[in-house]
């Protein structure tokens, strides 16, 4: 998976530089007046009445500082904002049981971005339309889309709308377009209609299904009457991210 956090510590830097002006100047304006007045070329020539400051060059002064510091706190921000989003896309992914594979001959890796190679939403196929081979394939796990919309789903390329489907089924791209999905009265049935297994994939396609009524007690099976597994991968909390990021975990 591609390492965002590799420009912390050039962010890092920028932000130490930044606080190490800002915050004196917050404090006390004349102190960073005074101390910058000390690498000028020919500092016995400077007018000392010249380093004193107005009120109105102190209030814009630390409004400055304050700007500077929000600027600081913008660029953590960024940067942990971008390994959340990815870290979610590539826990979703994993969960939905795609497989990493190494690149092949100048092939990037499906981790370096998985928000965009390793998951996405369907391009082809609703799951609706008549079964047609003689032996189906199952379906392994869903996702609900209810009250608790997985916030991974606004990162990923050609993202399933919230109000496109009650739940999400997850299958490997090259067995999306076979996807079929039954609503009866009693049970919800997904299967993938293909005679051979789904081969193991890199990359998942998320189909949302959008349902006639609510699920209520129906129960999700699908070939054998074999219930599937309800999945529920997201993005991490904040909290969780900076606590990674403090702890190196």
């Amino acid at each position: 998976m591609r390492n965002y956090w590799s420009l912390l510590p050039a962010i890092a830097v920028a932000v130490v530089l930044i606080l190490l002006y800002a915050v004196p100047t917050l404090i006390n304006p004349q102190w960073t007046t005074t101390v910058l007045g000390l690498f000028q070329q020919h500092p016995e020539d400077a007018d000392p009445a010249g380093r004193r400051m107005t009120p109105k060059r102190i209030r814009s002064r630390r409004m400055l500082a304050g700007l500077l510091v929000v600027v600081a706190l913008a660029l953590v921000g960024f940067n942990v904002s971008l390994n959340r989003e990815a870290n979610g896309c590539y826990q979703a992914a994993i969960a939905w049981g795609a497989v990493p594979r190494d690149p092949v001959g100048n092939q990037e890796r499906t981790t370096d971005d998985p928000c965009v190679n390793m998951i996405y939403g369907s391009f082809i196929g609703d799951g609706s339309g008549e079964v047609f081979e003689d032996k189906q394939q199952p379906v392994l796990m869903y996702q609900l889309m209810g009250d608790k919309k997985p916030k991974y789903v606004k990162w990923v390329q050609n993202r399933p709308s919230y109000d496109d489907g009650d739940l999400l089924i997850g299958v490997g791209a090259d067995c999306s377009l076979d996807l079929k999905v039954d609503e009866g009265e009693d049970k919800i049935t997904a299967v993938i209609d293909m005679e051979q297994p789904c081969p193991v994939d890199d990359q998942i396609s998320l189909t949302p299904i959008k349902l006639k009524k609510p699920i209520g007690d129906r129960k999700l099976v699908t070939v054998g009457g074999k219930e599937l597994q309800q999945i529920n991968p997201d993005l991490d909390s904040w909290p969780t991210v900076l606590k990674k990021l403090v702890t190196g975990g």
